[in-house]
């Protein structure tokens, strides 16, 4: 087994990887590092220096600390020479992860930039499906409430925290990985409240060389039931990913309404790789990001509070 430390630990950390890793043949988890948190029955330390330092044993890292100030603590495991699997989003610049890649591979170390919607069950089913079809049209709702998943974060609003686009990016990993032509922005209106510096909302138009039209609609103001769907019109009927990618549906057709099984997916890949000498830095979802905020125009819209 891989011994592994979580550095950051806070609500992802508690609700998904912790779960995935209890679970795990493959990883031996024996420390946190956090300077808020911590966790019974293994090794605490305030910070990733301090870990590096005082674990020799360690193997791997997984970082769930928010964006800004990733790259530092991920530079110091892979110069220490551990593997390293990067929480979404893998950093606040599409530069500072390429940094991070090229210095993996002078290290021999796995470096791999997870995207834990892609790991949903109904998504390798639906990629194949539709490897085989036309597609007439893309339609992505991503809606939910900023307040119930993200209580009291300040980050996510500032720059670097993405804002909308933390969640909106799991829909961009899925339909990046899923559909079979690359696609790009061509329009796209962001809602600034007017107290942070991170949209609230976001509506996107994306198109490919076949000038497919593909929408995206994201919003984190929805209360009640929330919404991760992804439609696809195609020439031989309609699929519709529903529940951030567990359940999927033909037509009238359910084919698969599947558990949770993203983190415990990640965490076997993160295990492939790292038994291959191998990395996987797929930065394409996060260059949608940066593309809307190059893009957009922007609205000002009413104050957020909490």
């Amino acid at each position: 087994m891989t011994t592994l430390a979580i550095v950051g630990f806070g609500k992802i950390a508690r609700d998904q990887h912790l779960p995935a890793l209890s679970a795990s043949d493959r990883f031996d988890l024996i420390a946190v590092a956090s300077r808020h948190s911590s966790l019974d029955g293994v090794d605490n330390y305030p910070d990733i220096d301090t870990l590096l330092t005082e674990q020799p044993a360690l193997e791997a890292v997984s970082l769930c600390t928010p964006p800004q100030g990733r790259y530092q603590q991920a530079l110091a495991a892979i110069e220490a020479g551990r593997h390293v699997m990067l929480e979404k989003p893998p950093g606040i610049t599409l530069s500072e992860v390429e940094d991070l890649a090229r210095r993996a591979q002078r290290a021999g170390v796995t470096l791999f930039t997870s995207w834990h919607a892609r790991a949903a069950a109904g998504v390798e089913p639906a990629r194949d499906w539709l490897a085989e079809r036309h597609i007439r049209k893309v339609d992505i709702e991503w809606r939910e409430d900023v307040r119930h998943w993200h209580p009291g974060q300040q980050w996510i609003w500032e720059p670097g925290g993405l804002g909308v686009f933390d969640p909106g990016i799991n829909a961009l990993s899925i339909v990046t990985h899923m559909l079979p032509q690359p696609f790009f922005l061509s329009e796209a209106t962001l809602e600034v409240p007017e107290n942070c510096q991170s949209p609230i909302a976001a509506r996107l138009n994306f198109t490919d060389a076949l000038q497919t039209p593909i929408h995206a609609d994201f919003d984190w103001r929805q209360t009640g039931p929330q919404t991760w769907r992804i439609t696809v019109v195609t020439d031989d009927g309609t699929l519709v990913l529903d529940d951030g990618g567990s359940r999927l549906t033909i037509g009238d057709d359910l084919k698969l309404d599947g558990e949770d099984v993203e983190y415990a997916g990640l965490y076997r890949r993160f295990a492939e790789l790292i038994e291959r000498g191998e990395s996987e830095v797929d930065i394409t979802p996060f260059r949608h990001v940066a593309d809307a905020f190059m893009l957009a125009r922007r609205q000002r819209v009413e104050a957020f509070i909490e």
